[in-house]
């Protein structure tokens, strides 16, 4: 009897058009060019203008994500987006916004918190939609608009973060599987990377973000590291059999301690992060696409996504593109 699997067949991206070098950076906090390259290596990244929601980038590239995937909105039956910054605080939801800009009504949209790691947790939850016959065609989005919860005086966080957008539509395909997903959590680091929310009254007034980065490293590199093996080991797959390593665009020196310690060969590893920084949520799907536009992606590659985040948050996916 056939399985029912899954498969990401198709991916895109949209990023902002203003660029937001380090030598901008410059002239607004007390930093260098060469201090942010050194310990992020981060050049530059893209920032949304201030008439442009993180719905706005989130439907952009999903427009683009249904064509590549043959399909039409009215194809979709469920929108689901991974942001930590939102249109609104809670209601109405990204994917709500997204599924009215695309012109659909009386479909499945909800939004997930899940930080850096919120493109893994989508494909999870895509995938057992779609194999479990719950949904056709479910349309997964990663988008922030960092910058709108960014404390530009703060030079220990602005200098990481930008603004973008990935899509992808998840359907059935028994032959470019989504071979595996693993997601987890820890709460009990939450304090280190957060989100604080200031109150006037018992009104929510302003988000900011704040992290102790030193912790966070730390717990990164040994956490993104465990899962890869524990993946790999579990589908009986050599780190050799991978065509192509995209980890969560956080920092180059994160990305290269793991790199190292999971043996990754600079061809098999995807990096962007230093043209677009750290997008969260967006940052894998970002990346995908520049692999996929590159000629790197191709139908049939077997990829391996690994992603942590602020929660804490983290997961592993094992797939072959269907795209």
């Amino acid at each position: 009897m056939k399985q029912n699997k899954a498969s990401l067949i198709s991916i895109a991206s949209y990023v902002p058009e203003k660029i937001l070098s380090n030598f901008d950076l410059e002239k607004m906090v007390q930093t260098t060019d060469e201090w942010i390259l050194r310990r992020t290596g981060i050049k530059e990244r893209r920032i949304a203008s201030d008439d442009e929601n993180t719905s706005d980038l989130g439907t952009k590239a999903a427009i683009k994500a249904i064509q590549r995937a043959n399909l039409t909105p009215k194809d979709i039956d469920a929108i689901i987006v991974a942001t930590l910054s939102p249109d609104y605080f809670t209601m109405p939801s990204t994917a709500c916004k997204i599924a009215s800009n695309l012109g659909l009504k009386n479909i499945t949209a909800f939004d997930i918190s899940a930080a850096c790691s919120g493109f893994i947790y989508l494909l999870e939850l895509a995938k057992s939609l779609v194999e479990s016959g719950a949904k056709k065609n479910v349309l997964i989005i990663g988008a922030e608009k960092i910058s709108s919860i960014i404390d530009y005086t703060d030079r220990s966080i602005c200098v990481l973060f930008g603004d973008g957008a990935g899509a992808g539509v998840v359907s059935l395909d028994e032959n470019f599987p989504i071979i595996d997903v693993h997601t987890a959590s820890d709460g009990e680091f939450g304090d280190l990377l957060m989100t604080q929310r200031s109150q006037k009254s018992s009104i929510c007034s302003a988000l900011s973000m704040q992290m102790k980065g030193n912790e966070v490293f730390k717990v990164a590199v040994n956490t993104l590291s465990n899962d890869v093996i524990e993946i790999l080991s579990k589908n009986h797959i050599s780190h050799s059999e991978i065509d192509l390593f995209i980890p969560h665009q956080a920092n180059l020196r994160i990305i290269k301690a793991v790199q190292e310690k999971l043996n990754f060969s600079d061809e098999q590893c995807m990096l962007t992060v230093h043209k677009y920084g750290n997008t969260s949520a967006a940052s894998i799907p970002m990346a995908m696409n520049d692999a996929y536009e590159e000629g790197r992606l191709k139908k049939g590659s077997l990829i391996l996504l690994d992603a942590f985040g602020g929660g804490f948050t983290w997961g592993s996916a094992l797939l072959k593109f269907g795209g």
